[in-house]
């Protein structure tokens, strides 16, 4: 005879509540063939008390997907049974207890541990399966927690469950809703749904469930605008009233309702009152896949609506032995009779508005959740709880050379057994199912997570087709473990054809820094522009980024780019001015020489100094021409040619007009009786002289440019957005005394041209001489506040512009009047003339 190994099964639950009728139970019609060894007793009547059939009914619609758990322990047990490799000569027996209410369940489950068989034996369970509701679970653990009485649970979620030292004898095949938690934040990550509501009913499962989701949404970045308690309670229109105004008002299109199956049909069945649009519904994994719960009504809230599933698996022969029930099997039993009546509208008692029940009516025929038999959900974790236990026994009955090969402790015979033994071997249970289901724990007690994304697609006709879009599977490694199918359809909330925006404040976007707001979640944060000089490249970035010294931030703001070089050049406009009128003065020069070498026999030519006339004209092409290296792309040899050239050129020039000047004094000087000056300021002092002062200028340059010469340098202070490219001046003093030295002779010259100036010599050039220096002298005086104040490229047009200025001023004032009478009064360019215009003189 085989042994007999029992357990309880506590399958049912309701959050009906209702006065709990009294705990009876009848006995099963025996089974044949194991009758005799099983003790088995019926579901109980879970409404014989009640009078009201409205109730009655009530308490029916939920307890069809539990009749479906309870045949599936049945189904379940009889296919171990049948197994001779996994329990031999042993088989496993079983108990059924109702779970309506609490103060229900806590007296089954203590009869459960204290019964007694119909031969007044002892019969003691070695485990008990269920319940569907955590909370229920969680007051049924700590009646079994200290008589070591392993607990199993194929629906209990709540996170809290998983603290061994409060549920020590607690385990589940169902995911804790930690898991869960986890993969909805996922989910909202990757839709960037950052600001979302939540609606949840006031018991364990979903207030353990909202809190843990509230703490592991804050840590992504995900803020909780509101979240509503719902419950049956009196006060359930003030509730609701708060509920639909929220939803109305709030700026989240993500509602995440966290509910037991129970609680969400109350909540649908009010909502579908108020005309609620426009919202992205999240559900959880409790009602998520419950089809029975759309209607045409519901269609605005449900369509779209999307969570995670236990994930469907296949179950091979429990559909037909789902579909095979009959109320003759049960006869005793109310609860069958009672949805037999709900699922054919018949009665089994005599009635004036229903046919009567025969009771071989197909179920085939019948659309509710405990006919659908096309996938399993919760069905196989009910499933798993029982192989379990089976799977745990085995473990514990092995026996290989007097020692158990997984424990290494003595054998254990089967009349041993006992909860505690059963409740260790638990932890070393790691098997997979007939139909592919792995089975093993953590330490916490809870199996691994996986789940099917699913999401909601009404018909017109109100129905749903619920289809599968993706997995979460926690066995995977991290950012592999959420995954969406590809090219799979997916309907979105409030008919959007987009997937729903639902964010406090849209994303700062680069160009711009994130600012937490102290008042407000950190969802709602601020968004201010980068200062000047900085970027941000990335979204939310929370500060700006300084350019490097040589960039510059876009108009955007989002990326640094190098600075615009700038300086002078012979391509814009002002440098292609500057350089025309350098060329010009070039070309002046050259007609005049031209003019100067085709007349120099004629008196005006030869009465001015012809050789000091040429060289002026030779310096003042040199001058021109130096101008146009103040143009263009500063280098460093053109950073030490363009000062020095300016500086000796002009120097050269200065000298070649100072001594035309000396040379009038010294011919005046010379018309007096007995005078003998121009002996000494002859033609060979006169080159002398231009070379000495020139050769000045040389040794100050070329002390300049071997101390410190000028050099290319890029001015980053004078604007912040763009570089100027200029010539450093190496050594100021430098600078200036070359400056100071041009001046000196410029004065010097201006001041011996303003005493000759009234001379009464032929064709004296000491009038012209004065106005072409006073020229000079203003030009660069005036020169020197406007080249230290001009910004950027500006200063280098300052200096070219006082060149050419003073340049033309020499040669307009000194040749143009000589070339007009060339020119155009060829008859007053005679000696005659000349001598004519000299007055008489005493002394």
């Amino acid at each position: 005879m085989d042994d007999l190994l029992s357990f309880a099964a506590s399958i049912a639950a309701t959050s009906l509540q209702i006065t709990s009728p009294q705990h009876q139970e009848d006995t099963f019609v025996p089974q044949p063939g194991v009758a005799r060894y099983w003790y088995l007793p019926t579901m109980l009547r879970i409404a014989q008390a009640i009078h009201s059939m409205l109730i009655h009914y009530a308490l029916l619609l939920w307890y069809d997907r539990e009749l479906k758990f309870v045949r599936t322990v049945i189904f379940t047990v009889e296919e171990i049974n049948r197994d001779t490799k996994l329990l031999p000569n042993v088989s496993l027996g079983y108990r059924l207890f109702n779970g309506c209410g609490s103060e229900n369940i806590l007296r089954a489950a203590i009869e459960a541990i204290s019964r007694e068989d119909s031969k007044g034996c002892s019969s003691q369970i070695q485990a008990l399966l269920g319940h569907s509701s955590s909370g229920m679970s969680k007051d049924i653990n700590t009646i079994l927690s200290p008589l070591s009485i392993p607990q199993v649970s194929h629906l209990s979620t709540c996170a809290c469950l998983s603290d061994k030292r409060q549920y020590p004898t607690f385990f589940r095949t169902v995911p804790s809703d930690q898991f869960q938690i986890i993969g909805l934040v996922q989910l909202m990550k990757y839709f960037d749904w950052r600001w979302v509501g939540i609606i949840y009913s006031e018991e364990l499962y979903s207030e353990t469930g909202t809190a843990e989701f509230t703490k592991e949404a804050k840590k992504e970045g995900i803020c909780v605008e509101y979240r509503l308690p719902f419950s049956e309670s009196s006060q359930i229109l003030s509730k609701l009233d708060t509920i639909v105004e929220t939803l109305r008002k709030s700026s989240s299109k993500v509602v995440l309702l966290f509910m037991s199956l129970s609680y969400t049909k109350s909540f649908l069945s009010e909502m579908e009152h108020f005309n609620i649009t426009g919202k992205q519904w999240l559900g959880s994994e409790s009602w998520i896949t419950q089809a029975d719960l759309s209607s045409v009504e519901r269609k605005n809230i449900l369509q779209g609506a999307m969570g995670f599933a236990l994930p469907q698996a296949s179950i091979p022969g429990l559909g037909e032995f789902l579909l095979s029930l009959k109320p003759s099997d049960e006869p005793q039993s109310a609860v069958i009779k009672g949805i037999w009546e709900k699922f054919f509208d018949c009665s089994f008692s005599p009635s004036n508005t229903s046919a009567l029940c025969t009771g071989t009516e197909d179920l085939r025929t019948v659309s509710s959740d405990y006919t659908d038999v096309t996938h399993f959900r919760a069905e196989n974790n009910v499933y798993k709880a029982v192989y379990l236990v089976a799977y745990a026994l085995h473990i514990l009955l092995q026996c290989k050379n007097g020692s158990n090969p997984t424990t290494r402790k003595p054998c254990v015979n089967k009349k041993e057994v006992h909860p505690k033994l059963v409740l260790e071997h638990i932890e070393y249970v790691n098997f997979t199912t007939q139909n592919g289901a792995k089975v093993f724990f953590d330490e916490n007690g809870d199996s691994v997570a996986q789940y099917d994304l699913v999401n909601w697609q009404m018909k017109g006709d109100g129905s749903v087709e619920i289809v599968t879009i993706g997995q979460y599977d926690t066995s995977f490694p991290d950012g592999k473990k959420f995954k969406l199918k590809d090219n799979t359809k997916m309907v979105w909330g409030g008919n959007s054809n987009e997937v729903p925006r639902s964010v406090c404040r849209e994303p700062c976007p680069p160009g711009t820094r994130k600012a937490m707001n102290k008042f407000k979640p950190v969802c709602c944060f601020d968004c201010f522009e980068c200062p000047e000089g900085t970027i941000s490249n990335q979204t939310n970035s929370p500060d700006c980024l300084i350019c490097p010294t040589e960039f510059w931030p876009n108009e955007k703001k989002d990326k640094c780019l190098p600075k615009p070089i700038e300086y002078l050049s012979y391509k814009e406009i002002m440098g292609a001015v500057l350089t025309g009128f350098g060329c010009v003065g070039v070309f002046l020069s050259l007609f005049t020489s031209i003019i100067f070498l085709t007349h120099k026999q004629t008196p005006i030519v030869k009465a001015n100094n012809s050789e000091l006339s040429f060289l002026l004209l030779f310096s003042l092409k040199l001058c021109f021409l130096c101008s146009l290296t103040f143009i263009g792309r500063p280098s460093e040899w053109s950073c030490m040619l363009r000062h020095t050239a300016f500086g000796i050129t002009f120097v050269l020039c200065i000298s070649c007009v100072l001594g035309k000047t000396i040379v009038v004094l010294m011919a005046f000087r010379a018309t007096l009786p007995g005078s003998n000056v121009m002996k000494w300021f002859g033609p060979a002092q006169q080159r002398l002289s231009v070379l000495t002062f020139t050769l000045i200028q040389v040794v100050i340059c070329v002390l300049w440019l071997t101390i410190s010469p000028p050099f290319p340098k890029m001015n980053m202070k004078y604007y912040k957005e763009k570089i100027i490219l200029e010539c450093a001046l190496g050594s100021a003093v430098g600078f200036w005394a070359v400056l100071s030295y041009i001046g000196l002779l410029a004065v010097l010259c201006f001041i011996l041209a303003f005493l000759a100036r009234k001379l009464p010599d032929s064709f004296n050039e000491a009038k012209l001489i004065t106005f072409s220096m006073l020229i000079f002298c203003a030009v660069w005086i005036a020169f020197i506040p406007a080249y230290v104040s001009s910004p950027g490229k500006f200063t280098v047009a300052v200096e070219i512009f006082a060149i050419l200025a003073s340049s033309f001023g020499l040669l307009v004032c000194i040749f143009f009047p000589k070339c007009y009478i060339i020119a155009f009064r060829p008859e007053r360019n005679s000696k005659k003339h000349l001598i004519a215009k000299i007055p008489p003189r005493t002394f």
